[in-house]
């Protein structure tokens, strides 16, 4: 009886494992803007928390590249241009996260944010010959009306992005959307190998637009600069393996689900924490966004992918 129980407890523990790493990973997202925020508070600009950030994972990538050896580079071969674009797509995707964070209110960034499966429908209708289902043009039309009722400007008349962190986090859920779009072309290519290339492009994508800019590095601490480091080094790796973890031991349409999360830790976070108030038209825009994810969730129930970079 007593091996039973104990099986028993092992199997309950191996079924809620998954649940609680995903758990986890979106309340870590959720609060992602925290620390940001507070990097900035100490003279760290966006592009600059960025490349920190990011630069702060190369460690996992070392460690990667040395268990794999010459088939890291192998599998870089396998699809050297889909991957190079998944590197910029990546590196577009979280810079302007980032930004967007900074720029804008965390809930509404967040809610934008969560109109990727909008565009990845779109994606795969137009680029990678998927059907459009009933459950796929609902998701359309439901995404479309809460990115309406968002983006409503009284004074315009019609839906248009209120400021710099409204576009920033447009952009950033359009190549989130593009990103696992490449991860479902690139299914050939392992797991590690395709988050080693997405970190690396944050790294690429901010360093260029550091270049590109002139922004000199702020006069901050080498103490500061090392807490951006060490948010990439932890925080950054735990988030990505969570997830990876989560989405590897569970069918895609519940992790979706139970990502959402990110959204509750958001709101509660930023209504805690900060002075910033979410108005009505946002709790409607933002509930029928969250609903286009559950119905994208649903999709995802008919045509399984288990891939996700984040």
């Amino acid at each position: 009886m007593g091996s039973i129980r104990d099986s028993d407890r092992a199997a309950k523990l191996h079924a809620a494992t998954p649940v609680f790493s995903l758990l986890l990973a979106a309340t870590l997202w959720g609060v992602f803007w925290f620390p940001l925020r507070w990097l900035e508070q100490y003279g760290l600009t966006g592009l600059w928390q960025t490349f920190f950030i990011y630069t702060g994972t190369l460690w996992v990538v070392i460690i990667i590249l040395w268990r794999q050896g010459m088939n890291f580079f192998q599998e870089l071969g396998m699809a050297p241009w889909p991957l190079l674009f998944m590197a910029l797509t990546s590196g577009v995707c979280n810079t302007t996260f980032i930004l967007a964070m900074l720029e804008g209110e965390v809930m509404r960034v967040l809610l934008l944010f969560y109109l990727s499966p909008l565009w990845a429908t779109l994606i795969g209708w137009l680029f990678l010959k998927e059907e459009l289902h009933a459950l796929s043009i609902g998701v359309l039309i439901v995404a479309i009306g809460g990115a309406v009722v968002m983006l409503w400007h009284p004074g315009m008349g019609y839906p248009w992005p209120a400021g710099k962190g409204d576009w920033l986090a447009l952009v950033a859920g359009i190549n989130f959307a593009i990103l696992n779009s490449l991860v479902r072309f690139t299914d050939r290519v392992s797991i590690p190998v395709k988050t080693s290339v997405a970190w690396f492009g944050a790294i690429l994508v901010s360093g260029g637009l550091i270049l590109f800019t002139g922004i000199g590095l702020p006069e901050v601490s080498f103490q500061v600069a090392g807490y951006a480091w060490m948010i990439g080094a932890l925080m950054m790796v735990i988030m990505t393996f969570s997830v990876v973890y989560g989405v590897t031991h569970m069918p895609v349409h519940r992790s979706a689900v139970i990502l959402l999360f990110e959204l509750v830790a958001g709101a509660v976070s930023s209504q805690w924490l900060t002075q910033e108030v979410i108005l009505p038209k946002e709790w409607i825009g933002g509930t029928l966004i969250v609903i286009a994810a559950w119905l994208s969730a649903r999709r995802q129930l008919q045509n399984p992918d288990k891939d996700l970079i984040v």
